[in-house]
């Protein structure tokens, strides 16, 4: 019984590429708030690093890495059973050691005096990972004799005019000054980069794509249209968004920032995925 459990629910949609279900859907958040928590008292206890603002943005690159890496998997360059280390949930864990690698070793260096400060070389080591692996996505890409650069720039620019909105709405009619945060401009941007990405793929591209989240995929088949993504996000943005404020000088600054990295990846990163695959056809 528990074994159908775990294969139905769990492992299957990782070996057949199903959509997410209620029980999986329920249980990476749970894993994720556990997370969270872990490594905020990992941050604090190790005093590795300062967490805030400058952390946030330097981590940054290797959610874009996550959102790439996803997409070697979607290609079937990997063969393998190895190619499911790319897939949910295992890919957060391949990301976070990897992350965690390079935060230990640019914050050991800072403290040895090698480098002044550790956000360059840490940052720069997701960059340069990104370049690597979005050098490989391009060069299957070109092998393939698709790189849409129509596709990419759509999906970019709705991106863009609804970020604009929503900043515009929120520091000029709400008049929300703290939106300027470059924190808080990546999670609009990420979270509007998802919903682009959703709504072209399903209402636009010529490949028929699907929503594999459950709230996003009920929300699309209640309303008939892939364009509802927009409102769901805004109707989590703008409270959230304020939550965050409100309680931003009552909580832990590494905590308070750990969960917005958090928000923002569970957008950034999959945006990047659904936007790379359509650029790519895949």
């Amino acid at each position: 019984m528990i074994r159908e459990f775990i294969y139905k629910y769990y492992i299957d949609p990782i070996r057949y590429g199903q959509p997410y279900n209620i029980v999986d859907t329920l249980t990476y958040a749970l894993v994720l708030i556990v997370a969270i928590y872990l490594i905020y008292r990992w941050l604090s206890a190790s005093k590795i690093v300062r967490v805030d603002g400058t952390f946030v943005v330097a981590t940054l690159p290797f959610v874009v890495l996550g959102g790439l890496s996803r997409v070697v998997q979607d290609t079937g360059m990997l063969t393998s059973a190895w190619q499911f280390l790319l897939v949910t949930p295992l890919i957060y864990f391949v990301l976070f050691f990897f992350t965690v690698c390079a935060l230990v070793a640019s914050a050991q260096l800072q403290k040895a005096g090698i480098v002044g400060d550790y956000v360059p070389l840490y940052s720069g080591t997701g960059i340069a990972a990104c370049i690597a692996v979005g050098g490989l996505l391009a060069w299957f890409g070109m092998g393939n004799g698709i790189i849409s650069a129509r596709v990419f720039a759509a999906i970019m620019g709705m991106t863009l005019v609804a970020t604009v909105a929503v900043y515009a709405a929120m520091r000029y009619l709400l008049r929300w000054k703290y939106v300027v945060d470059p924190v808080y401009l990546a999670l609009i941007s990420g979270q509007m980069l998802d919903a682009s990405a959703t709504s072209y793929g399903i209402e636009l591209h010529p490949v028929s794509y699907q929503e594999v989240h459950v709230v996003g995929s009920n929300l699309i088949e209640l309303s008939g249209t892939a364009f509802v993504m927009f409102p769901l996000k805004l109707a989590v943005l703008f409270p959230g968004i304020w939550i965050l404020q409100r309680y931003r000088g009552e909580s832990p600054e590494a905590l308070w920032h750990l969960i917005l990295l958090a928000m923002i990846t569970v957008g950034l990163a999959p945006g990047v995925r659904d936007m790379v695959r359509m650029v790519l056809y895949v």
